[in-house]
């Protein structure tokens, strides 16, 4: 019988390994796992003792690999993958539910659209928790999430629903007046998409006149310019099926791209292979 060290190194240490190594950050691993940064050291600490080898070089702020630990990651991203697989096979039944966090234009207007084939896709119970901007978490513990930005969080699983740019929509209704629709009414949405400002300074549009209706959510402000309360300056993947319609109209050529958008992120442990792979293929814009 061996008593070699190696034998029985608790499967915790080596994912706190993996997620490090990953990620490039004792931080970055610790979000992602639930755990503390110290915890996360610690974990590694273990492990490097029991294999008697250093697997990261600590610097001032930031990791890197040695070259043992370069050599030894991609054994353990197959054995864990081994072992994520198996567990999905067996056992995977008992997880087929799904909790949705977004925000209340994501749900209304690019959820529901596909809600059909993302049913299908999963085949299981789908709740949606709507996101409050104000008292929504950094880290919630949510199976997945989708959030607004660049994609530079530490979740294993993360894609971007579309690629945002924006142009100025208006009621068709509110075009019959004959008043330039540089002249109308203008509605702005609250949050991080450009605005307003953005647009005049890429465009050469004159500043005023300043926004009269103000809304906190997306899907408010696009009613309200559905109804003829005036021009908004909106995001086309998100008004794509009323402009199809033809409820709201693009007014100019032009479009002002934006580099974040939302992002659909989930950590390994909430959610298998397949239901990621349903999730992309029902909601990710192709």
């Amino acid at each position: 019988m061996s008593d070699s060290g190696f034998d029985n190194l608790p499967l915790e240490w080596v994912r706190a390994f993996e997620a490090a190594a990953r990620i490039g950050s004792f931080t970055g691993a610790a979000a992602e796992t639930g755990l503390t940064q110290s915890a996360i050291s610690q974990r590694i600490g273990h492990l490097e003792r029991r294999l008697g080898t250093r697997l990261f070089v600590r610097q001032a702020r930031s990791i890197a690999l040695t070259v043992e630990g370069e050599a030894w990651l991609p054994h353990v991203r197959t054995a864990l993958e081994s072992l994520r697989e198996s567990s999905e096979a067996l056992f995977g039944v008992t997880r087929n539910r799904l909790t949705l966090s977004a925000s209340a234009s994501i749900i209304d207007l690019w959820i529901a659209p596909r809600l059909g084939r993302l049913m299908a896709g999963t085949g299981g119970q789908i709740t949606f928790r709507t996101m409050v901007l104000s008292t929504d978490a950094p880290h919630d513990d949510d199976t997945v999430r989708i959030r607004y930005g660049t994609g530079d969080w530490p979740q294993a699983y993360k894609l971007p629903l579309y690629a945002e740019v924006m142009a100025p929509v208006v009621a068709p209704t509110l075009l019959q007046s004959g008043i330039p629709w540089q002249d109308l009414p203008r509605i702005t949405v609250s949050g991080p998409r450009p605005g307003w400002t953005e647009w005049c300074a890429l465009t050469g549009t004159p500043t005023v006149p300043v926004p009269v209706l103000r809304f906190d959510t997306f899907a408010s402000a696009m009613a309200a310019a559905k109804a003829g309360h005036g021009v908004l300056l909106a995001s086309l993947p998100l008004c794509a099926a009323s402009l199809a319609a033809g409820t709201l109209t693009r007014v100019a050529d032009g479009t002002l791209p934006h580099h974040a958008t939302y992002w659909m992120i989930a950590s390994r442990d909430r959610v298998t292979r397949a239901q990621w792979r349903a999730l992309t293929e029902a909601l990710v814009e192709r």
